[in-house]
């Protein structure tokens, strides 16, 4: 069947909802990865256009349209909120988007057992929403809360800004439907635990795509509590931060924020309230008024041992007001002739500092016109804590050296990351950006990567070249 008779019978299936608009597909092409969004700042859109998205109203639509796409070989990309910054999204060539954002709404909200199930396409933030007018909270706050939604959070692995508490996905997810290439439904159910051989829900998560489409998810739910506890210090130096973070980790408390920035990030937001040259590390406790007091006077004790200078709640504060801002901060730095973007990776204590200081110095000496490179750790763990790059340098006009600026900058963070035995990704997916380094991610067992790709997806349709190179 040639593509032009796909096409028909995809318009015959779906109707209204096989959308084939010449500036919809143009737009669906690449998600929000730095050197496209500067593509498309220059009026150039040099992504592969699909053939068509089908919006699925159900889990029925998208049983029928990859039983279809996989009888004809044809590939599909699934999308959601479509926040994705790792190309995990971007289309070829006579591909098809099956996108979800119509299966949305709360299916089932059970206070007994804490939990919420609802639709792929449901946003995050109506969903945050409702459960507080309910008393509850989901815990997960990424970044891209105000375009998240539901499936596309469990398919990339996502973290919240509140994870050192609440945990990420993983932590969070109960049980899901999905369903696979071939079109057949699978259910895991939702149970607190089981040991009943392996947990296929880690199957899904971080698979972006690659196995199933995931159509509904069932989560945690936690009760809210409107009071925190609200700490900023001055410290003299990202390693220090560090060593204090490591510290409040391993002695066993769990504030439910904790950031470290550097000195560039500190002098770019909170520049009234530290001395120059400081870093600035943020906490907030939450949970029953005893907890979340006992935690907050072990962090001030443990912060200021490590030379920690107390600034109050209103750093805090300030960045409870700003700390979505990254999707405008992107743009606005394109206006200004910026090409912007962030990378984030995880190493264990004993190697965290040494990626970040090698990759600050690298910047400067690889790559021309470097406006910043900075970074802070925000989410911690009892053997170690993530490190998130921010870097910016001035944009060129010829688009391929454009492209070739932004692999050099990945490839100085993944270089690093893995010399000193990080991981090159700790929460935004691998995408299709990062393929080029799973074989030194995952090693010896890299191969498992395959044999499960070929068990699911034998054909090769579901959002090839995402986290596997293309094949």
């Amino acid at each position: 069947m040639n593509q032009q008779d796909i096409k028909n019978q995809l318009q015959e299936m779906f109707g209204e909802h096989f959308i084939t608009d010449e500036e919809v597909l143009k737009e669906r092409s690449s998600d929000l990865i730095g050197y496209r969004r500067w593509e498309r700042f220059n009026g150039a859109y040099l992504a592969e256009k699909p053939m068509g998205v089908i919006m699925a109203q159900n889990t029925e639509d998208v049983s029928r349209a990859l039983a279809f796409c996989n009888q004809n070989k044809v590939l599909v990309v699934p999308q959601c909120g479509r926040s994705c910054v790792c190309s995990g999204t971007e289309t070829y060539e006579g591909s098809v988007v099956l996108d979800g954002t119509a299966m949305n709404g709360i299916l089932k909200f059970d206070e007994e057992n804490y939990m919420v199930t609802v639709g792929c396409g449901t946003p995050l933030k109506y969903l945050e929403e409702y459960c507080n007018q309910k008393g509850y909270t989901t815990g997960h706050f990424p970044q891209s809360l105000p375009l998240a939604q539901m499936g596309g959070l469990v398919s990339t692995r996502s973290i919240g800004q509140l994870s050192t508490l609440y945990g990420g996905i993983e932590d969070l997810l109960i049980g899901l439907e999905a369903v696979l290439a071939d079109g057949s439904v699978v259910r895991i159910k939702n149970v607190p635990r089981r040991a009943a051989g392996p947990d296929l829900r880690h199957l899904f998560m971080g698979s972006e795509g690659n196995i199933g489409f995931v159509t509904e998810m069932t989560v945690k739910l936690f009760k809210r509590y409107p009071e925190n506890w609200m700490g900023a210090f001055g410290i003299d130096s990202v390693k220090a931060g560090l060593d204090a973070i490591r510290e409040i980790m391993q002695d066993g408390y769990r504030p439910a924020v904790v950031r470290l920035h550097d000195a560039v990030e500190a002098e770019m937001t909170y520049k009234k309230f530290i001395n120059e040259g400081e870093s600035i590390l943020l906490f907030v406790c939450e949970g029953p008024e005893g907890v979340r007091n006992a935690t907050g006077e072990a962090i001030m004790e443990i912060v200021q041992k490590h030379g920690g200078r107390p600034l109050g709640e209103k750093p805090v504060e300030l960045w409870y007001q700003v700390r979505n801002d990254t999707c405008d901060d992107l743009y606005r730095a394109n206006k200004q002739g910026l090409l912007r973007d962030t990378c984030e990776i995880s190493g264990n204590w004993s190697d965290i500092y040494s990626i970040y200081e090698n990759v600050l110095k690298r910047f400067p000496q690889e790559i021309e016109d470097v406006v910043q490179i900075s970074a802070h750790a925000s989410h911690c763990y009892q053997t170690g804590t993530n490190m998130y790059f921010v870097f910016s340098w001035k944009g060129v006009k010829d688009l391929a050296k454009s492209e070739q600026q932004y692999d050099t900058a990945m490839g100085i963070i993944m270089e690093e990351t893995l010399r000193f035995g990080g991981s090159i990704c700790h929460h935004h997916g691998v995408g299709k950006y990062r393929t080029k380094w799973m074989d030194q991610e995952h090693g010896s067992s890299y191969q498992m990567m395959y044999t499960l790709k070929d068990a699911f997806d034998p054909n090769g349709i579901m959002n090839t070249g995402t986290f596997l190179p293309k094949r």
